[in-house]
């Protein structure tokens, strides 16, 4: 199948979601938050660009709008699509899949024709978007046949991919039943990116030294903007909870590869043994994909850490853990990064993790410290944090002791590291190589 140019973009980007969110006036709209948004909102105002993507509701029919310079093109899902493509197919095969099997994958062709058809639905408004020999980007593993079938309907396009998550080795990566389709929908590009060099090393150990062209690209932040979200009242926050000598941070969705459980125990260990003193946790849990089992059962297995920690630790008061499971502003996560004296960022796989640089490029001075997962796409770059293994506690409580005790020139080299290193040359590195 062949279509015809009938856009007028020189740069297209396709991502399951838009870049913005319904007002909270129920007004017009509003950028979303994210490094993502940052880093190509310019280029696509720069080149005469669009945005294809979901607006983040189901069943919400919107017209092609422009927003601050970029034409938006959103894509309409129904209940159906959301349930067997999002769901499904995306969040309940895909993701448990590409994060090593930490739950075990569910296949159902349902989801798998669902998938299908949505990515096709993406590829139509890609073409209707592009001019001929546009330059269309595709984001993450929920559009992974975007670049095959744009390939067959525009030859003329050059196609660029990059997965956000991690790509798993080779032989779990086969035992999924359309793992043909998959590679064969990514050949369609000319270009795939990936966060870590291993990622990458697994995706060529599966299709070989053939097209496409593949890259290791890791993602990073506007260091400077989170900066700027931190003018807050860092006093007033450490007062809220209690002016603790040892002020501890997790920011998270609340998902099953973030280890959340897992540095709570951690926490609770270390208070068993008297090692940790006079500490406090502020743990903020985004809600996510709260209509999946896994989900709910850690959410379920977190609160109840939560509890037991408050329940033989706390003080009327004065609790050891203080839990938020709801959105938290943007520009007030500067103020918890500030804050905090040691940051945990402890995921059982993580592709990159933002949040470990966020904090790092609040901490110029070399305040703070960083216990990070080895897991953790951010580990290649950020190794002079306070690595450690999230399966094993006694790694993860070690981190802890040693990260209490700071490390100011390790912070030093990791904000180099973050500011040398931004969101921008992420994206210029990967159009220039595409």
């Amino acid at each position: 199948m062949t279509g015809a140019a009938t856009g007028a973009n020189r740069f297209v980007v396709v991502s399951n979601r838009l870049p913005v969110d319904r007002a909270s006036s129920g007004e017009g709209w509003e950028a979303s938050p994210g490094g993502l948004v940052a880093a190509l909102a310019p280029v696509l105002r720069a080149h005469k660009g669009c945005w294809v993507g979901w607006p983040g509701e189901v069943d919400l029919k919107v017209e092609p709008f422009d927003f601050e310079g970029i034409d938006l093109r959103p894509v309409t899902l129904d209940s159906d699509d959301y349930e067997n493509f999002y769901e499904g197919f995306s969040n309940s095969s895909l993701w448990p899949l590409y994060h090593d099997l930490i739950v075990a994958p569910d296949y159902k062709a349902q989801w798998w024709e669902a998938y299908r058809d949505v990515n096709r639905r993406f590829a139509e408004a890609a073409c209707a978007a592009a001019e001929h020999g546009a330059v269309v980007w595709v984001q993450d593993y929920q559009l992974q046949l975007v670049p095959g079938f744009l390939r067959e309907m525009r030859p003329d396009l050059t196609i660029g991919f990059f997965l956000h998550i991690p790509f798993p080795a080779p032989d779990l990566f086969r035992q999924l039943p359309w793992r043909e389709e998959i590679t064969t929908g990514l050949a369609g590009c000319d270009l795939i990116g990936f966060q870590r060099a291993e990622d990458e090393q697994n995706f060529r150990a599966l299709v070989g030294e053939g097209l496409p062209r593949s890259g290791t690209f890791p993602i990073s932040i506007d260091p400077e903007a989170v900066r700027r979200g931190a003018q807050g009242d860092v006093d007033k926050l450490r007062a809220e909870v209690g002016n603790p000598r040892t002020l501890m941070l997790g920011v998270d969705r609340l998902d099953y590869t973030k280890g959340i459980l897992q540095r709570l125990l951690a926490v609770e260990r270390l208070l068993e043994q008297g090692k940790l003193s006079d500490a406090t946790f502020i743990q903020l849990a985004t809600p996510s994909r709260e209509r999946i089992d896994s989900y709910q059962e850690t959410r379920r297995e977190v609160e109840e850490a939560v509890g037991r920690i408050n329940g033989r630790f706390g003080e009327v008061g004065r609790p050891v853990v203080h839990y938020i499971h709801r959105p938290v502003a943007k520009q007030r996560l500067g103020v918890f990064y500030s804050a905090a004296d040691v940051m945990l960022v402890t995921p059982f796989k993580d592709g990159m993790n933002l949040v470990a640089k966020e904090y790092v490029s609040c901490h110029p001075d070399g305040s703070g410290a960083l216990v990070l997962s080895e897991f953790a796409g951010a580990a290649v770059e950020l190794k002079q944090a306070f690595l450690c293994n999230p399966f094993d506690l006694e790694s993860v409580e070690e981190a802890i002791l040693r990260a209490v005790d700071g490390a100011p020139e390790a912070m030093r080299q990791m904000y180099r590291q973050v500011k040398d290193n931004d969101v921008d040359k992420w994206a210029a590195s990967f159009l220039e190589a595409l």
